[in-house]
């Protein structure tokens, strides 16, 4: 058995480089792994995903996360440290345990010093056979944005963004993206979507929250550090700067988003209320990739004349504690009633992680039943769709394809390991195929 060795840069230059056809060849692996994990709902799946773990460095209060999981494919386990805070009451048991955000830790240095310097996301993940041989060793902080985006994907290629005029017929309306965040997490939400779709895609806007260091910590950072504290439109502008001028034109061309226009609203600039408020209404897609504790935006916003003119899909990705939040909860609310757009259901990845860690749903008191899996709707045709009045069939399959397509969906994810495991089996296959990373025979 040959185990392959794949650092932080390798993995970035492979993904950076991939055709439409090997995004494609990617998003099925997952969306086969996810649906074979929501089969459990029908008490059929050979899928082990146990909770994951953590324990705490007392000499950096940094977090350390224990994400196993196990498939037909294989088994892996992600072991990934970050900065966490000071401890939160648990909601299980009476002890103080430490939540992992993206806040500022206090570490100390050689000379014994305070140092305020933030842990980024780091790790590993290891990939076994099913019978236990090593298979690889793959950095985690790249592919962890790239398969969290990877599963975000599978909806925005669902999408359609409405019908437009034109002599020729009817013809597909170009797309806005809003992404609040300018993190990894914000980059490869953006870059995956232009890769599939980039001809459809007319403008993006980057929203920064908080100028400066704060922005994009969840991430675990873009092309380098950000700028001093308060210069402004810190890591957005960062983000916003890989795309104009970090990527080639001829790349550019060949996606079809060479005249896709980029911009970066800040909170704190004149006129950043009436900015967002313009950009939310006028977006297609919603891209939430922050560790906030409050909601990102107000969700009436899309309650006036121009907002109600077309569904929209909102993914909220970046909040992971019971804590945290990013989207408001009347848009939680609002989509658990069934309607013209709206399904009566949220999409997540996990429904027991879900209840147990997104903030907005546990705020807003979603039912297991008012929620339905990725896995269940990447691939219909094999699994029943969960609906919230338990109707099933192929009407059912329409209605859930109509939504997905037009109308308002959101999708709450927290993670599995279950993706870091295959995902990282199709990257190691294809870095084979490349001829890309270390490779030691007989290991």
């Amino acid at each position: 058995m040959t185990l392959t060795v794949l650092a932080d840069d390798q993995i970035q230059t492979l993904l950076e480089n991939l055709t439409p056809a090997d995004l494609e060849g990617f998003r099925n692996a997952l969306a086969s792994a996810l649906n074979e994990y929501s089969a459990r709902r029908e008490g059929k799946t050979s899928v082990h995903q146990p909770e994951r773990i953590s324990v705490q460095s007392a000499a950096t209060g940094a977090t350390t996360l224990f994400m196993p999981s196990c498939n037909s494919a294989g088994n892996g386990i992600k072991v990934i440290t970050l900065t966490s805070p000071s401890p939160t009451p648990s909601r299980n048991n009476n002890t103080s345990t430490t939540i992992p955000t993206a806040a500022s830790t206090t570490t100390t240095n050689n000379e014994g010093d305070k140092d305020n310097t933030p842990i980024p996301p780091t790790g590993a993940i290891a990939l076994f056979t099913p019978a236990g041989a090593p298979l690889g060793l793959l950095h985690a902080r790249t592919l962890t944005a790239f398969r969290t985006a990877l599963a975000s994907l599978c909806l925005v290629a669902a999408r359609h963004w409405g019908q437009g005029g034109g002599g020729g017929g009817p013809q597909l309306r170009a797309a806005t993206l809003v992404v609040f965040g300018g993190g990894a997490q914000a980059y490869w939400h953006v870059r995956l979507a232009l890769l599939a779709r980039g001809a459809e895609v007319r403008r993006v806007v980057f929203v920064t929250r908080r100028p400066g260091r704060e922005e994009g910590r969840s991430g675990g950072g873009v092309g380098g550090g950000v700028g001093e504290e308060g210069k402004g439109k810190g890591r957005a502008e960062e983000v916003v700067g890989r795309f104009r001028h970090g990527i080639g034109e001829d790349v550019k061309v060949r996606e079809g988003w060479a005249g896709c226009e980029f911009d970066c609203v800040v909170k704190g600039e004149e006129g950043y209320d009436g900015k967002l408020a313009a950009a939310l209404v006028e977006a297609d897609v919603v891209f939430c990739c922050t560790p906030s504790t409050e909601p990102l935006f107000d969700g009436r916003v899309w309650e006036s004349e121009d907002g109600k003119k077309k569904g929209r899909l909102v993914v909220a990705i970046g909040s992971y504690t019971p804590e945290m939040r990013e989207v408001p909860g009347e848009l939680i609310r609002r989509a658990l009633v069934a309607g013209e757009r709206e399904a009566g259901v949220v999409v997540v990845d996990t429904v027991e992680g879900a209840l147990k860690e997104a903030g907005e749903l546990i705020e807003a008191g979603v039912k297991p039943e008012q929620l339905v899996e990725l896995g269940e709707v990447v691939m219909p045709q094999r699994t029943a769709p969960y609906q919230a009045d338990g109707a099933k069939g192929q009407d059912t399959r329409d209605r859930l394809a109509q939504w997905l397509q037009t109308g308002n969906v959101i999708y709450k994810s927290v993670g599995l390991g279950l993706m870091d495991l295959s995902v990282g089996i199709h990257l190691k296959k294809y870095a084979q195929e490349k001829g890309v990373g270390t490779h030691v025979p007989g290991f």
